[in-house]
């Protein structure tokens, strides 16, 4: 089963805690702070990787976890930075958050974006020394990393897609073409998943075709899972529109599948496309003609009987734009890699220190159940003291 979509909770990891400690060593009777820094947390990183074709294996629920950084200790020791988690996708996958703004497009091999940052990690109590301040005797606590359930939706990368109606061959070509083996049947929605294939040339070119479930009428508005099917065709810069040619006026069912094109966007109507007039074993006096600019070539073949598939190839190889190089900004002035959304930088509105006697909260702190939870997750126990401006309460 070709799983397209999925859904995947991540979580980066916690920075370590600042090091609360002074000097103690024989004849220092008085050693200054020595605490170190808290680690950072690690990140959660989606990467776009060549040799995975779907997201099967984020369809069971889970949550992605990275590492805390570890704690600072004396002697001016650092924490160690917590281990990242990457998750490989597919090149093409599209990153959502829960309200389905995009995050980001890694639509080339190599794309990578952190979708969760490892909080910060604490400073040690030896940062807060100051020539009237020798002895601090407070350290910061790490901040917790971030946290976000995401949705992954795959776009296939392909450079050449077949598209038409159900039952127009397009399965039965593709396995002609390259090296795909589609199942093959005498009835619609053969097709139920998008399948990819590899076309070669004699010059040892390769092209990546793409055969798309059969469409229908209302496919745009959604209807036949039309939403679905039709994204994969997004990324395809040349369209192959298979027509049954035994089936009535081929313009007329060029015209259907043209108005779903366009109706859905995305620049799909704007394509450059090959008519590809199918099954004329059984149909040898179809012709279809058009003055429409987008259609580069009209090829007759036939599935069954291997007619016109060499001039099928050719074609393809012809026609099909090149790929843009990666990184470059394509007509519309996009590069292939984007992260929409900006990441909030600093450190927050508040801050919790660890104390000899507690915890003490600076900045602004949130509301008191908030600050309850945020006070646990860094350890503090019932009944700690915590100090939150001139006021001292117990957890």
């Amino acid at each position: 089963m070709f799983n397209d979509r999925a859904r995947v909770r991540v979580q980066a990891g916690r920075g370590g805690h600042g090091a609360l400690s002074f000097r103690r060593e024989k004849y220092v009777p008085k050693g200054g702070p020595d605490g170190g820094d808290g680690g950072h947390g690690g990140d959660v990183i989606l990467l776009a990787d060549h040799d995975l074709r779907d997201l099967a294996r984020y369809q069971a629920p889970r949550v992605y976890k990275a590492a805390a950084g570890g704690h600072g200790r004396g002697a001016g020791k650092h924490g160690a930075d917590g281990q990242d988690v990457e998750l490989r996708v597919p090149a093409g996958t599209q990153v959502l958050d829960a309200d389905e703004r995009l995050i980001a497009d890694l639509a080339t091999p190599g794309s990578r974006v952190v979708v969760a940052r490892g909080g910060a990690g604490g400073r040690g109590n030896r940062r807060f020394a100051t020539p009237t301040r020798r002895a601090p005797r407070f350290a910061e606590v790490g901040m917790p990393g971030e946290e976000a359930e995401l949705e992954l939706r795959l776009k296939l990368l392909a450079d050449a897609a077949l598209v038409g109606m159900p039952n127009a061959g397009k399965s039965s070509l593709l396995r002609r073409i390259s090296n795909a083996k589609p199942k093959v049947a005498d009835y619609p929605f053969t097709t139920n998943s998008p399948v990819l294939g590899t076309v070669d040339a004699q010059d040892g070119r390769q092209l990546t075709v793409a055969d798309v479930p059969g469409l229908i009428e209302g496919a745009s508005e959604g209807v036949g899972l039309g939403h679905e099917f039709l994204a994969h065709l997004e990324r395809a810069r040349l369209l192959v529109h298979v027509i049954d040619a035994s089936e009535g006026d081929p313009a007329v069912r060029f015209a259907t599948i043209d108005r779903e094109l366009g109706a859905y966007g995305a620049g799909l109507d704007r394509l450059p496309q090959i008519v590809v007039l199918n099954k004329v074993d059984i149909a040898p006096d179809a012709a279809f003609s058009t003055e429409d600019p987008r259609v580069l070539r009209v090829v007759r073949t036939s599935a069954a009987t291997g007619e016109g598939i060499d001039d099928l190839k050719r074609a393809l190889f012809d026609l099909c734009p090149a790929a843009p190089e990666p990184g470059q900004a394509a007509d519309d002035g996009l590069v292939d890699f984007l992260v929409y959304r900006p990441r909030p930088e600093g450190r927050g509105p508040y801050r919790i220190f660890r104390t000899e006697r507690g915890y003490r909260v600076e900045g602004t702190p949130p509301e008191r159940e908030a600050l309850e939870q945020a006070l646990r997750a860094v350890g503090a126990k019932s009944g700690a003291e915590v100090e939150i401006g001139d006021e001292t309460v117990t957890l």
